[in-house]
């Protein structure tokens, strides 16, 4: 694993390409926006060409659901994207082996490499952003599920009676904590949500939180994006308090759930996903 990867990371509102070293540093970087776009795929194509320089490997991370080894994806914050198929377009454009995962996966491989869950076999890591996704680790290893969709932990309900959410479903965790529940609700920013609305999205999470420790037997959560690491202090002190309160089997007492500090995580990641298919 001592190749240069080009990194892509997809994104709701951007997509970022990246080169990175096998050490995690960013080599080069730039990025197209992806929100208001018809079709963003002709931005990204130039961008990377124009980043491909030494690498010999190429990794992205993408907004699900998808297919198995994301040979297509849907991403729910890109209409203009249905089953479609990133994977092998990206291949077609920079002629590298091409590799594509989940975002929140990516992520998760970042931190066990680079970031808060290094040295740690079993965690999940989630990002509470536009949306909320989530991959977790058992064992040292990544979990796929039957289609690559393992770890949605945004889609794990926390309000039976709750918000509709975009999968079909009602009071997913996403459909009640991410930026875009947020501004529905209060019509404003995500980070412009008053105190007790910070405070219940951090509860919430902690709830999921807890859930899954007690099902998969793990006791570390890392989260990353925009509304929890913007939400801070208040948002991780309402998670922690709640996973304390709902994780009390012998073996999830004490779980911990803390910031991402991968100031570089969604390229990070999606480097990751480009060495982990080298594997």
């Amino acid at each position: 694993m001592g190749d240069v990867a080009l990194a892509l990371d997809v994104g709701a509102t951007k997509a970022a390409v990246a080169r990175v070293a096998p050490d995690g540093v960013v080599l080069e970087r730039g990025s197209v926006p992806t929100a208001g776009v018809e079709d963003p795929f002709a931005g990204i194509a130039d961008l990377l060409r124009s980043l491909r320089g030494d690498a010999v490997v190429c990794g992205i991370g993408s907004a699900g659901p998808m297919t198995v080894r994301g040979e297509r994806v849907s991403p729910v914050n890109l209409p203009a994207w249905r089953d479609y198929p990133l994977r092998a377009r990206v291949a077609d454009v920079i002629g590298l082996p091409t590799f594509l995962d989940g975002d929140a996966k990516a992520l998760a491989l970042a931190e066990g490499r680079f970031g808060a869950a290094r040295g740690v076999d079993d965690y999940v890591a989630m990002v509470v952003s536009t949306g909320v996704g989530g991959g977790i680790v058992l064992g040292g290893r990544l979990l796929d599920g039957a289609l690559g969709n393992a770890g949605h932990i945004g889609h794990v309900i926390v309000e039976p009676d709750g918000r509709p959410c975009g999968c079909g479903g009602h009071g997913c965790l996403e459909a009640e904590v991410s930026g875009t529940a947020l501004t529905a609700v209060t019509g404003r920013p995500p980070l412009e949500a008053p105190l007790e609305l910070r405070e219940r999205a951090g509860r919430l999470t902690g709830q999921a939180v807890a859930s899954v420790a007690n099902l998969l037997d793990l006791r570390l959560a890392v989260v990353a994006g925009s509304v929890a690491l913007g939400f801070g202090e208040v948002f991780f002190t309402a998670a922690q308090d709640e996973l304390d309160a709902r994780a009390r089997l012998s073996f999830s007492v004490g779980a911990r759930i803390v910031p991402s500090t991968l100031a570089d995580g969604p390229v990070l990641g999606a480097a990751c996903v480009g060495w982990r298919g080298q594997t």
